[in-house]
């Protein structure tokens, strides 16, 4: 049988990784701020009625949603950066995914519904 080398990532190359990490989830976090704040504005602008809100309440909830997601993925690549080996990894990897696809389901539930409230707020009144 092969002996496989563990793989072993020098500290440096870990710190190197973890603040690097840290100033992307930073810049990714202000562009996330920017485009809210963007967003709102053009909101802010329409007329207010039922659909305005059902479009402000998707788009709160979806600005939410990419926050965590976001939040979620840069949590996950320190944790990478702090592996041991292969094994520790693909562990790690499994559990990401596993968790990140229920998100994502009960996240795409939760705006599916805002949607056809929404739509149902637009329908004409009999």
């Amino acid at each position: 049988m092969t002996q496989y080398q563990q793989f072993e990532m020098p500290q440096q190359l870990r710190q190197l990784t973890e603040r690097n990490v840290e100033q992307a989830c930073s810049a990714c976090s202000q562009f996330m701020d920017t485009m809210a704040q963007a967003t709102s504005l053009w909101l802010s602008a329409m007329p207010p009625n039922e659909t305005t809100s059902g479009l402000k309440a998707i788009h709160a909830r979806a600005a939410r949603f990419a926050k965590q997601n976001a939040e979620a993925c840069f949590a996950f690549a320190s944790e990478l950066a702090n592996a041991r080996d292969m094994q520790e990894v693909l562990g790690m990897q499994g559990r990401y995914a596993q968790t990140q696809m229920q998100g994502y389901t009960l996240q795409a539930q939760e705006l599916a519904w805002l949607m056809a409230r929404a739509m149902q707020s637009m329908q004409p009144r009999s």
